[in-house]
């Protein structure tokens, strides 16, 4: 009895004294949580503002009209002759030139009257 007794005693020592011996292991949500902070970082500060900039230029493009003075993402400036489900026909001088809808860049009508309006 007194062996086992001893024995026991021994491996808890033992096992305590390796518990002591090893330092504290974080847990798995502090282990990621640098990981986690640099996402909501990306998100705030990259991903959200283009997606706000992205529902602006569908709704930019969703607003266009014949008529309409507009550049491309090419630089070419004309005006809206016609218009399909996606393609832009441009009038530029004496030619015409067929976009698709998402190569319109912006309004130029827009631009100016709202530069106009800031100027009174």
């Amino acid at each position: 009895m007194k062996l086992s007794a001893l024995l026991v005693t021994l491996s808890s020592i033992a096992a305590f004294a390796q518990d002591a011996a090893q330092p504290e292991q974080p847990g798995a949500l502090a282990s990621f949580l640098p990981l986690i902070l640099l996402f909501v970082v990306m998100w705030l500060f990259f991903i959200r503002p283009k997606q706000k900039e992205m529902k602006q230029m569908d709704e930019m493009r969703k607003q266009l009209k014949k008529g309409d003075k507009v550049m491309t993402a090419a630089g070419i400036i004309g005006t809206i002759a016609s218009m399909e489900e996606n393609i832009i026909t441009l009038r530029t001088g004496t030619s015409t030139i067929e976009f698709e809808k998402a190569a319109i860049l912006r309004v130029i009508n827009n631009d100016m009257s709202a530069k106009v309006e800031e100027k009174k």
